[in-house]
């Protein structure tokens, strides 16, 4: 299958999830987040917020686990002429609202460079075992994951289990480290 073919088929996947579903889900992958071995020594998360109309995985629960455990959590803005992303501390005093594309992003606040986030949870349509994935199709994460520090790590989240095929990738795709499903968490 090509990228584009799994991006439609996941995406209409996604659209035959309940709201309930959805949460449910949600939740079963922040309580395996919980499991990982991730929590002592990194300080910057860098978190996606989610996308409802996409029927992303809702991370409300990922950031209260964040908050609970008093990580500093960044958030993205994204610039669509240059496919980059522009990164800020999440603060109780950011201001955050809907782009044109749907994405919460904040106004402004804290910039912190790519270099120094420590966790990256990275949105997803699809994964195979080998951690390649396939996202919304425009390279934002390839290339914020580029420009962080070497030993970053990368969380993908998703709602399916891993495509028993291969995907289809080049050099500038990177792959994750771990993806957690609701079933299950691989390590690659």
């Amino acid at each position: 299958m090509t990228k584009k073919e799994l991006r439609q088929r996941y995406k209409n996947l996604r659209q035959q999830l309940s709201t309930t579903q959805i949460e449910d889900k949600s939740l079963d992958i922040a309580n395996r987040l919980l499991q990982l071995d991730i929590w002592d020594k990194p300080i910057y998360y860098h978190l996606f917020l989610t996308m409802e109309e996409q029927k992303e995985v809702h991370t409300d629960f990922i950031l209260n686990i964040l908050a609970g455990k008093d990580k500093e959590v960044v958030v993205s803005r994204s610039d669509f002429e240059s496919c980059r992303m522009v990164h800020y501390l999440l603060t109780d005093n950011t201001k955050l609202i809907k782009s044109a594309y749907g994405i919460p992003e904040p106004i402004d606040g804290i910039e912190v460079p790519s270099g120094k986030i420590d966790v990256v949870f990275v949105p997803l349509l699809a994964f195979d075992d080998n951690g390649q994935r396939v996202g919304y199709g425009k390279g934002f994460y390839d290339r914020f994951l580029a420009e962080c520090k070497p030993g970053v790590i990368k969380i993908g989240l998703s709602f399916f289990e891993v495509f028993e095929g291969k995907i289809p990738h080049d050099k500038t795709d990177i792959p994750l480290d771990y993806c957690i499903t609701p079933h299950k968490t691989y390590t690659f």
